[in-house]
């Protein structure tokens, strides 16, 4: 026989769920459909493509639709289909990489800092402090000088240039935590500071760290792209969308805009649905907390 006690979790937890989805809208819910496919195109879309994304045909440069073909053929006469689905791989791949990186030495230094606070909370802000200086794209720009162009120095990069962002936002919701009473009844009863933070601080904060991962998705990938168009990032001929504008934008003064224009839609379209999906639940994660 169930107790009303027990009865009452499964009832709490579909409330918090409709709550969730209240949040999040129509809007949050389609946003959310368009990760989902973006993130199966990174998955699987080379499987699907209906043509070698890498095999040239310079007969067919810039050709138009065609049947088979719904976007034509890009500077190279390679299917611009075929190309995208290829490059989510690399286009989702390092945003996500970038993100996990950052929000992992992000939230290290923002529990370290809360949970020491005096002269520890003070070196690690000013450190974060002196890091907000330098743009991400000129760290991804010295690391390419460094370590040579590639997806991953660049990823390594904007992880550091994002970090300070992560830690900052997350030390005050782990700062609020810290002050309250329950964690003092803890620590009176000998649970380690290692231990409050892993299994009560962190599961806390986490939808406010889910909320601001999901958001920062999005700006990586707009960076990440921009460090491909300069030639700093994923090389060609690799399949990208941030180098399928930079090969193609040769063609827009020609009067061949699609190939360029098709991987611009989609960056746009999925760093859209991110910041939506993600300021939705930043929102939802605040309405929570108080």
């Amino acid at each position: 026989m169930t107790t009303p006690a027990t009865d009452a979790w499964p009832a709490q937890r579909r409330g918090r769920r409709a709550a969730m989805l209240r949040a999040i809208g129509p809007l949050g819910i389609v946003s959310a459909v368009v990760i989902v496919v973006a993130i199966i195109a990174a998955v699987a879309g080379g499987w699907f493509a209906p043509d070698n994304p890498d095999l040239p045909n310079l007969s067919l440069s810039f050709v138009g639709s065609t049947a088979g073909h719904l976007l034509g053929y890009d500077f190279e006469g390679r299917d611009v289909l075929s190309r995208l689905l290829a490059g989510a791989q690399s286009s989702m791949l390092g945003p996500i990489a970038v993100v996990c990186m950052s929000m992992a030495g992000g939230t290290l230094l923002a529990l370290v800092a809360a949970w020491r606070r005096g002269i520890t909370d003070t070196v690690i802000s000013s450190c974060l402090d002196i890091l907000f200086a330098f743009p991400g794209i000129l760290l991804a720009v010295l690391a390419a000088a460094v370590f040579g162009a590639g997806l991953w120095a660049a990823a390594i990069a904007l992880s550091v240039a994002y970090t300070p962002y992560v830690a900052r936002v997350l030390r005050g919701a782990a700062l609020k935590e810290r002050s309250l009473p329950y964690v003092a009844a803890l620590e009176v009863q000998g649970a380690s500071g290692t231990a409050i933070c892993r299994s009560h601080i962190v599961p806390n904060v986490l939808p406010l760290i889910v909320a601001q991962a999901t958001t920062m998705i999005g700006y990586a990938m707009v960076d990440l792209a921009a460090i491909s168009f300069l030639g700093l990032g994923v090389q060609p001929p690799t399949p990208n969308w941030g180098v399928m504008i930079f090969e193609n934008e040769v063609g827009i003064p020609q009067g061949y805009p699609l190939p360029a224009l098709a991987a611009g839609t989609c960056i746009v379209l999925v760093v859209v649905a991110f910041n939506v999906l993600g300021e939705r639940l930043f929102t939802y994660a605040q309405a929570v907390r108080r």
